[in-house]
């Protein structure tokens, strides 16, 4: 059913990855409606939108390197909000930093993602992504 359909919040500040993320999910199919936070700040902005009713996301794909709020810290942000820690956030980003990564798992993300620069691989890394956490994994309430 259309209405139970929840949208993706994709977090990047990148406008070439925001429509390579767009066009992917346009050619797997994927019917989640993509909400855009283009910085961390509009990212911590969705913490009152939801507490006003608006839809939660089904996931929250999270780029790290972000002007006004950095991505590690809108992830710690969101995971020790008392009631939207339990959203799924994939770290989807371009940094194969080590401590980025470590930093990541330890402030509660649940997967980290390398992001592909091949077109044709980024479309496997979106289907894969919606395939698994949109339809396979089960969340609370």
């Amino acid at each position: 059913m259309a209405e139970d359909i929840r949208p993706i919040l994709l977090v990047e500040d990148n406008p070439m990855d925001v429509d390579l993320t767009r066009r992917a999910f346009t050619k797997q199919k994927i019917s989640n409606p993509i909400q855009i936070a283009r910085d961390g700040e509009a990212a911590i902005s969705y913490i009152e939108k939801w507490a006003g009713g608006e839809l939660l996301p089904q996931i929250i794909l999270l780029d790290l390197k972000l002007p006004r709020i950095d991505g590690l810290d809108v992830l710690q942000r969101l995971k020790t909000h008392p009631l939207y820690r339990q959203i799924p956030v994939v770290v989807l980003t371009s940094s194969s930093d080590s401590g980025d990564i470590a930093k990541a798992y330890q402030l509660g993300a649940n997967s980290y993602i390398i992001k592909p620069v091949d077109f044709e691989k980024f479309l496997e890394v979106a289907e894969v992504l919606h395939s698994y956490w949109c339809n396979l994994n089960i969340q609370p309430g």
